[in-house]
């Protein structure tokens, strides 16, 4: 079974820092696109950052200079290096990824979820 786990969610401070990190599992071909996508209380669902294959990026404005994603392809996996956090970025963060498997399907998978919590 292909899936997506997540993990390095938690609570910290206003200031302080987060690595999120998200690998892809089971019998796949190859990775597309990857990115985070945050969902916080009352809120739409916000794409955070995205990575292609070949490692451009593209960030929401309200993380742009704070937030870094990067991809290690050996490992099928997916970081997000949150820096200087503030309480709006409070949120369940969720990993997303277009695989190719071995047997020639294309699809998107999501993560199951990690909840960040920035408060003093």
């Amino acid at each position: 079974q292909v899936q997506l786990v997540e993990s390095g969610g938690g609570l910290v401070q206003p200031g302080g820092s987060l690595r999120l990190s998200c690998v892809v599992s089971g019998s796949i071909f190859s990775v597309n696109a990857m990115g985070w996508y945050r969902h916080a209380p009352g809120k739409e669902r916000e794409k955070v950052a995205g990575i292609t294959s070949g490692s451009s990026t593209d960030y929401a404005d309200s993380v742009k200079g704070r937030f870094t994603i990067s991809r290690n392809n050996a490992k099928n996996t997916v970081y997000l290096q949150m820096n200087n956090l503030k309480p709006e970025d409070t949120a369940v963060y969720y990993c997303n990824a277009w695989v190719f498997t071995a047997d020639y399907r294309y699809f998107e998978l999501w993560g199951q979820g990690t909840l960040v919590t920035v408060s003093s």
